[in-house]
């Protein structure tokens, strides 16, 4: 029997001790595997973790909003652009060529001021020949005036001898019938044989040169009242010359009056104080007030507009009508200058709508203006409501000017108070704040909040002060 198989192997422990290195080694690489893993893959591992484990929440950098932004919160606005209430083309009433332009854009004019003129020597001439005319017209009513005078005269001439035509009639019919009375005494007395013939000769004599004195006279009042006639039918005649004569003067002074005003036509005026605002036409241009198709003339020199006459047209949807009422306060910002508030207030509300925009036309006063504003410029109105604060008196240039605009799904309400969650890195801090009235979905922060802090928004209800949260990407 061989018995060497039940002999003690002195080598085996050895043997047995090599497997235990060999699994050490291997918990050595695995922990050097895993150490590799954490090193290269430390951030997406416990992004995971964070995901897993943190509530994700969206968030807004806070920043500081325009004047126009911060405003807008506090009411209804609405975009609109300056217009003037006082606006002219300035043309010519009659076509000529320009000769002389005193104005160019921007300059300032008064009423009255002439700011070009047109060619205007035929007109001038006209003028001259139309004076020259009545001057003559007036010396031929001078002339008549005159007439009438020795018409007058004569007339009175004529009446004077009548007068004393009328004397002697009477006085030669008194010695006519003392000649008479006369001549029958010496007819009886020569019939008597008291008186001799001779007596009765010079009585009848003395009686036949009174009948002729009488006859004469006669035919002297026959001849003055022909005379009187005369005069009369020459003084109705220099009257109508001096009828015909005003009448001619008067139209002459018209026919000056009317080349005085075409010649005044050629001087394009200022209707009112304003300024220039476009240049239509240039020296040497034809200008026309009635302007017809492929015609080469001008319609206008110039265009101005009454600086003090600067409104804001807006319009206003049908649905934001009830926040706009006439008389109340508005805050007009120009797109040029958003950081500057202007005063205004509602002057007029068109009484019909735009029914394809679903519109209707506001126009806001400026109360208060500068030397910024310009026509046609873009304007931001925000309508205060007819229950505003806002007064002509108060200032309102720039006060939210800076201000800091949040959305309202940001505002969480603690024991009644308005909080929002502000993270430090990734730890969320509840914090009070102040703030104005809420609309539109945004609220004007008054204190509490700096420029480019982090809020969250719509924080969950289960969010708690100093809990870390994740970003939602």
């Amino acid at each position: 029997m061989d018995v060497s198989a039940l002999k003690i192997d002195r080598s085996a422990p050895a043997a047995r001790r090599a497997p235990r290195r060999s699994r050490w080694v291997g918990v050595l690489v695995v922990l050097g595997l895993l150490a590799l893993v954490w090193f290269l893959l430390q951030r997406q591992i416990l992004e995971l973790a964070d995901r897993l484990r943190l509530p994700e929440v969206r968030t807004l950098q806070v920043v500081k909003r325009s004047a126009v932004q911060a405003a807008t919160v506090s009411g209804t606005s609405a975009n609109g652009y300056i217009v003037a209430r006082k606006r002219a083309a300035l043309s010519a009433d009659t076509p000529g060529r320009i000769v002389e332009l005193n104005v160019q854009e921007g300059s300032v004019v008064k009423q009255g001021d002439v700011v070009a003129r047109l060619f205007s020597d035929e007109y001038a001439a006209s003028l001259r020949r139309t004076e020259a005319d009545v001057r003559l017209a007036e010396a031929g009513q001078a002339r008549a005036a005159t007439e009438v005078t020795v018409a007058e005269n004569q007339l009175a001439s004529a009446r004077a001898q009548l007068r004393s035509a009328e004397a002697d009639l009477g006085q030669y019919q008194s010695a006519e019938g003392l000649a008479l009375l006369e001549y029958e005494r010496s007819k009886k007395l020569l019939e008597s044989g008291v008186a001799n013939q001779e007596r009765l000769d010079r009585a009848q004599n003395a009686l036949e040169t009174a009948r002729a004195r009488l006859t004469w006279a006669n035919a002297q009042i026959d001849a003055a009242r022909r005379g009187i006639t005369t005069a009369e039918s020459q003084l109705e005649v220099a009257r109508s010359g001096v009828r015909e004569a005003e009448a001619r003067v008067q139209s002459e002074r018209a026919a000056r009056e009317l080349a005085q005003a075409t010649l005044d036509k050629t001087a394009v005026r200022a209707p009112f104080d304003g300024i220039v605002v476009l240049k239509d036409a240039e020296v040497g241009e034809v200008v026309s007030p009635n302007v017809q198709g492929g015609s080469n003339a001008r319609g206008s020199v110039v265009t101005m507009v009454d600086f003090a006459s600067l409104e804001v047209q807006a319009e206003v949807p049908e649905t934001n009508l009830a926040a706009v009422v006439i008389g109340a306060p508005a805050q007009l910002y120009l797109d040029a200058r958003p950081d500057k508030a202007y005063r205004g207030r509602v002057d007029r509300i068109w009484p019909t709508a735009n029914r394809t925009k679903a519109t209707v036309e506001v126009r806001v006063a400026f109360e208060e203006r500068d030397e910024a504003l310009r026509p046609e410029m873009g304007v931001r109105i925000v309508f205060s409501g007819a229950d505003a604060a806002t007064t002509a008196s108060e200032p309102v240039a720039s006060e939210k000017a800076g201000s800091i605009v949040i959305p309202t799904e940001a505002l969480v309400s603690v024991q009644g108070a308005s909080h929002v969650f502000v993270l430090e890195r990734d730890v969320a801090r509840l914090r009070p704040i102040a703030h104005g009235e809420q609309r539109n979905g945004k609220v004007v922060v008054e204190r509490g909040l700096v420029e480019n802090e982090v809020i969250v928004l719509a924080p969950p209800e289960s969010l708690r002060d100093g809990q870390r949260v994740r970003r939602k990407s």
